[in-house]
């Protein structure tokens, strides 16, 4: 298995399978090799594209791609460069990979088919992304309104230190915040906590404007909104500003993704070398 269904062996459980409609099944894709003898049909798309050994895993015991390869296909396989930036974003909010490492693995592919819609959509992926809509408003503020790339759930402190909140998308330079809400955001809880958050960044000054998932399904309406909104905000040089974006003192600095893969690679290699070596108790200890 490859693409999606490799990625969500691999605990990326945004990939459910479903087109973007929520309704349609996607079918597996299947890497089988140049000598691979299986046909696909409406449940299975078959690959035999080349499959190196190195690049197969078992992961929930079954036979999959590793997950670069696993991304790459995906992404290709994406109606388009929104949809192939979604699979991006989730496969980094599962913890399964960088962009900086996919655009490694795609670099050695340039030839192969559809890799330029790769290439595109790494130049706007983000390793901050939540959630498959939170991209899509984004996509719609960055590409459909051509406006400046946000910051993406971005920490906002008061000049004292004190945490507004955590801002879907923030314009630094306007003052402007966007925020997705999903479903899970109907709760009475949730409901509650977006309205507080929302009224600390207004009482700061800065200019909040809401998104919903039908909202996404009309990126006109949804464009229209954020000029109106982003002609609202005050555009305040940094000395007037009632929030700030610079952590507090002891605040811990969130680490990047590469160094976070990076170490657990680590720490899982140790591990399976103990697996396959244990150590003498005796001689750790000193006896």
């Amino acid at each position: 298995m490859t693409g999606w269904a490799s990625l969500r062996l691999h605990g990326g459980n945004f990939f459910d399978g479903l087109a973007p409609d929520g309704r349609t099944r996607l079918p597996v894709q299947l890497a089988v090799g140049r000598s691979g003898a299986i046909r696909g049909d409406s449940r299975a798309k078959v690959s035999r594209e080349p499959l190196h050994p190195d690049e197969i895993v078992t992961a929930q015991g079954i036979p999959c791609t590793a997950v670069s390869r696993a991304v790459f296909d995906e992404m290709r396989r994406a109606g388009g460069v929104v949809d192939a930036v979604v699979a991006i974003d989730m496969a980094v909010a599962a913890l399964l990979v960088s962009v900086r490492r996919v655009r490694a693995y795609a670099a050695d592919r340039r030839r192969w088919r559809r890799s330029t819609l790769v290439e595109k959509a790494l130049d706007l992926a983000s390793e901050r992304s939540r959630s498959p809509n939170e991209s899509r408003t984004r996509l719609i503020w960055e590409v459909d309104a051509g406006l400046p790339r946000p910051l993406v759930n971005q920490h906002v402190w008061d000049l004292r230190g004190n945490l507004l909140g955590i801002a879907d998308l923030l314009d630094v330079e306007a003052g402007l915040v966007g925020e997705f809400d999903g479903a899970d955001h109907r709760a009475a809880v949730m409901h509650t906590s977006d309205i507080g958050r929302q009224e600390k960044f207004e009482r700061h000054l800065l200019e909040v404007f809401r998104v919903t998932g039908l909202d996404v399904l009309h990126p006109g309406r949804v464009v229209d909104r954020i000029v109106f909104h982003r002609s609202r905000a005050r555009w305040l040089p940094p000395a007037q500003r009632r929030w700030t974006i610079e952590p507090p003192r002891g605040w811990e600095v969130e680490q990047s993704m590469d160094d976070f893969l990076d170490e657990r690679d680590f720490l899982n290699a140790l591990h399976a070398e103990f697996e396959r070596n244990p150590p003498d108790l005796k001689e750790v200890r000193g006896w």
